[in-house]
This record gives structure tokens, C-alpha cells and sequence, in this order.
């Protein structure tokens, strides 16, 4: 599971392309996830799921607690060129445990 954090993190520096439902999940009002939060979750967040038959191509979920105390997940495919964000939320606590790790 490391190689695919590796990866996210090169796709990261190249360039960060957020597709257009990541877009607006992240502007509902019950969120407003910033692109810096999202940008911080890949570069820093913690891999709790790997997903490397995706139809998207490989992809994986990750967690960032992020300064202004909340959990933030992001999905996210790196590629070539880019990394892909899929989706990123603010996890609902009746859907996890360990600490927003692992599904219910």
C-alpha cells in the first residue's frame, strides 16, 4: 500500500485535477473543504483504503486531521500527468470506528 501513497504524492507535485463531483461534494454547505485542505490531506494524510481495481484505475482513500479540528477523507487517482481527486468529505462518525479508519 505504500507504492500507491508514493505515487499520489509525485502525481501531487505535478499537478492536482479535481474532477467535477469532487468539486461539488466539496462545496456543499456541510462541508466546504478547501483545495489547501485537500492538497494537504494527499501530501500528509494517512492511507486507510487501497482500491487498486477501481474502474477509475488505481485509486485509494485518505485521512487528514486537519487544523481547524476536522477529519477529512479524499479519494484520489494518481496518474502520469496528475493526481485525480475523486471525492473528498467530511466522514459521517456512525459510519466509522477507529478514529474514521475503518468502515462500519
Amino acid at each position: 500500500m505504500e507504492d500507491i501513497l508514493q505515487q499520489v504524492k509525485e502525481s501531487a507535485e505535478k499537478q492536482i485535477l479535481f474532477l467535477p463531483h469532487a468539486l461539488r461534494q466539496m462545496s456543499r454547505l456541510d462541508r466546504m473543504i478547501t483545495t489547501q485542505e485537500v492538497r494537504e490531506t494527499v501530501m500528509t494524510g494517512e492511507l486507510i483504503e487501497d482500491y487498486p481495481e477501481d474502474a477509475r484505475g488505481h485509486s485509494c482513500l485518505l485521512l487528514k486531521s486537519i487544523e481547524t479540528d476536522r477529519i477529512i477523507h479524499v479519494v484520489c487517482a494518481p496518474k502520469p500527468e496528475y493526481l485525480a481527486i475523486i471525492t473528498a468529505y467530511i466522514p459521517i462518525g456512525s459510519q466509522w470506528t477507529n478514529n474514521f479508519k475503518e468502515r462500519l
